[in-house]
């Protein structure tokens, strides 16, 4: 039997796998589907009338990890023939009517620079009854103008720019997106000041090299209408950000080290909403291992930065990536790895086993490393990352910290009775609810008092300020009652269930309307 009841709107369920880019593009795939008609489904419900995978294609198990997802939905679809299966985002642009090839029971094939052709797609298979596969070879519309179903009530991904112009030996990510698309500055602060009025406290500039944001239209086109543009532009963009009424944090992701200034550091300095937190991939320590990456900065240059940033902010959690057995990279390469990582004296570190990807300059090249020295080398930095982290993060234990509360970050919450959140310095924090002192409100209703009453219930998108009592390598616990809580209109939205929704501009693209319910069902054979 078809999934719906007869005359029920058609449901959805979006699954995302990869990077924060990903995440964005995929509240964008909801905003979409529900501006057409449909309605998200529950969690729990394992056969909506919609599944859309948005992909990942930067880590050599992505391919088996889509294909086996594809493979135990076979049988869901086999039982509900109304279902209906779409794969959009880097995998899709990689692999296009491969998939189809592959899982024949794929009805959309969508690519990274065409998300808003989703709901047209999805009706054109419905009515052809045949798959649709539709990549573009580069962006028509940034993915901004699209309607966005955003995921937070508190904190929101605002995209600065779309593509990428460096050439990395081992990522696949420029060919999959494109080159650099930078959005004008009014439009990156008008979506900035819709998420902020509708409650949101955070938002997170997103790019994949932030730090080029606004060389291609150089001197035109500064917020606040100042000039200057080409390399200054993001320093400026991060300054504009400060004058957003109700915008409590900033952060931004990823800067490259090569295009990284000395005014972006004065910014975030400078900026009282900026975080003082920075995440910047260093991939490896070896000068040599970053030429043959095409990584156009050295070790020096990297731990100049670093340095820089601590000067100006000594409270500055700073974070990266690191990859470990690149083609060709020798023990003597890996040790100058740890040494930058000791002295660098990172807050947490994104830790990669090289991985061969095809259509990358890395992946023919000479000094493919054995997995069983790659692994090995990877577990000693891991070791070596943890006990530089939990050194740093030791230092905390008794100071107060700010902790913007959120939902889904600690795993043990229940169990434990504690909440958690993110401190301004991005750090995880688990925290106990106990009854904090009264500290009144501030842009939300009710004041501070017993967590437990109404007026002092700790909601996601509240403000608490704890005491940080015990430190692990990758988090921190604060276990006495927190020192203050402020309700904020975000904890409202969260309380409500009103999640923000930006409603994005068409610009021209194609629109359905409401899909059309599900037909009746033609045997009276339940499904499962």
């Amino acid at each position: 039997m078809t999934t719906a009841a007869v005359g029920s709107p058609r449901t959805y369920q979006v699954r995302t796998y990869g990077c924060q880019m990903n995440v964005h593009d995929s509240e964008r795939i909801s905003g979409l589907l529900e501006q057409a008609g449909y309605v998200r489904a529950p969690e729990a419900d394992d056969h909506p009338d919609v599944v859309v995978f948005n992909t990942c294609a930067v880590r050599e198990n992505a391919d088996n990890r889509l294909y086996g997802n594809l493979g135990h939905l076979r049988p869901v679809k086999s039982r509900n023939p109304g279902m209906q299966i779409a794969v959009g985002g880097c995998l899709a642009q990689k692999d296009r009517s491969d998939i189809v090839r592959r899982a024949p029971w794929v009805d959309v094939v969508f690519g990274t620079h065409n998300i808003g052709s989703l709901p047209v797609l999805l009706e054109r298979a419905r009515h052809n009854a045949a798959a649709e596969v539709e990549i573009l070879e580069s962006l028509d519309v940034f993915p901004s103008t699209l309607p966005t179903r955003r995921e937070s009530t508190y904190a929101g991904w605002v995209s600065i720019s779309v593509g990428c112009n460096n050439t990395c030996t081992f990522c696949i990510v420029p060919s999959l997106r494109g080159r650099e698309k930078d959005r004008r500055p009014g439009d990156i602060l008008a979506e900035v000041r819709t998420l902020v009025d509708s409650g949101v406290l955070e938002v997170t500039l997103l790019g994949q090299n932030v730090n080029s944001y606004g060389v291609a239209f150089g001197d035109a086109g500064e917020p606040n209408g100042k000039r200057g543009g080409g390399r200054s532009a993001f320093a400026e963009l991060l300054r504009a950000c400060g004058d957003v009424d109700g915008l409590e944090r900033v952060r931004f992701t990823s800067p490259h080290p090569k295009d990284f200034t000395d005014d972006v550091i004065a910014a975030m300095a400078e900026t009282p909403n900026v975080c003082h937190s920075l995440h910047m991939p260093l991939q490896s320590g070896s000068d040599d291992v970053l030429r043959a990456m095409r990584r156009s900065y050295r070790a020096e240059r990297y731990l100049g930065i670093i340095s820089k940033v601590r000067a100006a902010m000594p409270d500055a959690a700073i974070t990266t990536d690191i990859i470990v057995g690149f083609p060709g990279e020798t023990e003597a390469d890996f040790q100058r790895t740890l040494d930058v990582v000791r002295e660098s004296r990172f807050a947490s570190a994104f830790t990669f086993q090289y991985s061969k990807r095809p259509g990358t300059p890395a992946a023919t090249m000479d000094g493919q490393l054995p997995k069983e020295v790659v692994q090995e080398r990877y577990e000693r930095l891991i070791a070596c990352v943890e006990e530089i982290t939990w050194a740093e993060n030791r230092k905390l234990v008794g100071e107060t910290v700010e902790v913007l509360v959120a939902v889904g970050e600690g795993r043990k919450d229940e169990r434990t009775g504690r909440m958690s959140g993110r401190a301004r310095d991005g750090r995880l924090v688990h925290f106990a609810t106990g009854a904090p002192e009264p500290t009144g409100s501030q842009g939300g209703t009710g004041a501070a008092g017993d967590a437990g009453s109404p007026a002092g219930r700790i909601r996601p998108g509240d403000i608490v300020h704890t005491t940080i009592t015990y430190a692990a390598p990758h988090h921190l616990n604060a276990d006495g009652a927190p020192v203050a809580h402020r309700r904020t209109r975000a904890g409202d939205a969260f309380e409500a269930g009103l999640a923000p929704r930006t409603p994005g501009v068409l610009l021209g693209l194609p629109t359905v309307g409401a899909p059309a319910a599900s037909p009746a069902p033609t045997s009276g054979c339940a499904a499962h």
